[in-house]
């Protein structure tokens, strides 16, 4: 197959995948007439429902004990969102989602370019304001990591939701693990991972690494001289990690190799192989994925790892949604009058039921509160199943 008909092929699953066209074997040709109706397209993210506003605050780490493992060269950075509850009506307008060339780069990455706009993708309007008043309290801190190739923004929807219930959220980029994102210099970098992690052992290195990544997040957010001014926020006893595909997928070795993480969720993402040999303590993880993409019989699948989680745990799969599931673009699809053809479910309900069982999940094991919604199948949510293979 030469070079053009790949790229049409790759856009036209990429496209199903992410904003697709109702049809989803529309070639890229096909699918550029879109572009046009994405002019003046105001896209939006689901208001958070908890009872505190959020703040938000990039931060930019270093890491000059490694050498960034893509690069070979240069210290290991990390761009963090910082989401935390905030005084209402402090702070500036709602952040960005991310920048015109972030999102013209991630487009054209998945085959997207001339099917969406770049500019419209990047105003996706959020609702966390920059520079608000933290409301004072200790809250729990939750990491965010996002699937391969995508950015942390692609979580902003969950992470103003567990923000807005009392958690500080810190959504995590990992350097060049993304089709694009910027640093500060004007620096956009680019997913110099993605050859490299062909084939197999690949998904191992990227969870090793990012594993590596949260425990120096850890440090720094909760050492002796943080790198965050809010820092006082974060009660460094409760804490947990969550993630979309490989970002889910790192939740397991993360807790493996830093006792401090309490509790872990991965969402739809193959968990590596193989299990952690010292295992986890018995501390609470959850498998929150789509039914139509949750591994089955390849490496990585679910039920390899299920018996040797040996504390609490849930595995639960959500009807009607895909892959992507758990983050923005469901929503963003709707918006844009393009629906996925095999994930029917609407998108304000498919970011309502992550949302449901996250917060459950953290509520019940880093704030000691009932968490009903996890003990089984209710009739509030028939897209739900419980699964104990």
């Amino acid at each position: 197959m030469n070079t053009t008909r790949r790229r049409t092929a790759a856009a036209a699953v990429l496209l199903a995948l992410l904003l697709p066209l109702p049809v989803a074997a529309a070639s890229a040709a096909q699918a550029a007439p879109a572009a046009a109706q994405t002019q003046g397209t105001a896209l939006e993210l689901p208001p958070a429902t908890g009872r505190f506003a959020v703040g938000q605050e990039d931060l930019h780490l270093v890491d000059r004990s490694r050498t960034d493992p893509w690069a070979h060269s240069g210290p290991r950075e990390l761009m963090v969102t910082l989401r935390y509850p905030a005084q209402p009506g402090t702070g500036r307008a709602p952040a960005p989602y991310m920048s015109t060339e972030e999102a013209r780069l991630i487009l054209a990455d998945k085959g997207l370019d001339g099917a969406v706009d770049p500019a419209v993708f990047a105003a996706t309007r959020a609702h966390a304001r920059t520079d608000a008043r933290p409301v004072h309290g200790r809250y729990p801190l939750v990491v965010l990591s996002p699937g391969f190739t995508v950015p942390r923004a692609t979580l902003s929807s969950l992470a103003e939701e567990i923000a807005s219930r009392g958690y500080v959220v810190a959504a995590v980029d990992h350097a060049y693990e993304s089709a694009a994102t910027a640093f500060p210099g004007g620096r956009v970098l680019t997913c110099l991972a993605c050859d490299q992690t062909q084939g197999p052992g690949g998904r191992e290195a990227v969870t090793e690494v990012r594993a590596r990544d949260t425990t120096f997040l850890l440090d720094r957010l909760t050492g002796r001289h943080p790198a965050w001014k809010n820092a006082g926020l974060i009660d460094s006893s409760r804490i947990a990690m969550a993630g979309h595909s490989i970002g889910g997928a790192t939740a397991l070795p993360a807790m493996a190799a830093d006792p401090r993480i309490r509790a872990g969720i991965d969402m739809d993402g193959t968990l590596p192989e193989p299990y952690p040999a010292a295992g986890i303590g018995g501390r609470p993880f959850m498998l929150l994925g789509s039914a139509a993409s949750v591994p089955g019989d390849g490496p990585g699948n679910w039920s390899g790892p299920w018996p040797h989680f040996d504390g609490w745990k849930r595995w639960i799969t959500l009807d009607g949604t895909d892959h992507f599931g758990a983050t923005d673009f469901p929503a963003l699809r709707d918006q844009l009058g393009l629906p996925h053809p095999d994930a029917p479910l609407a998108g304000p309900r498919a970011v309502e039921l992550t949302r449901r069982y996250v917060t459950a999940f953290l509520d019940l094991h880093l704030k000691g509160r009932p968490a009903p919604a996890l003990d089984g199948p209710r009739a509030d949510t028939p897209e739900a199943r419980f699964h104990n293979p």
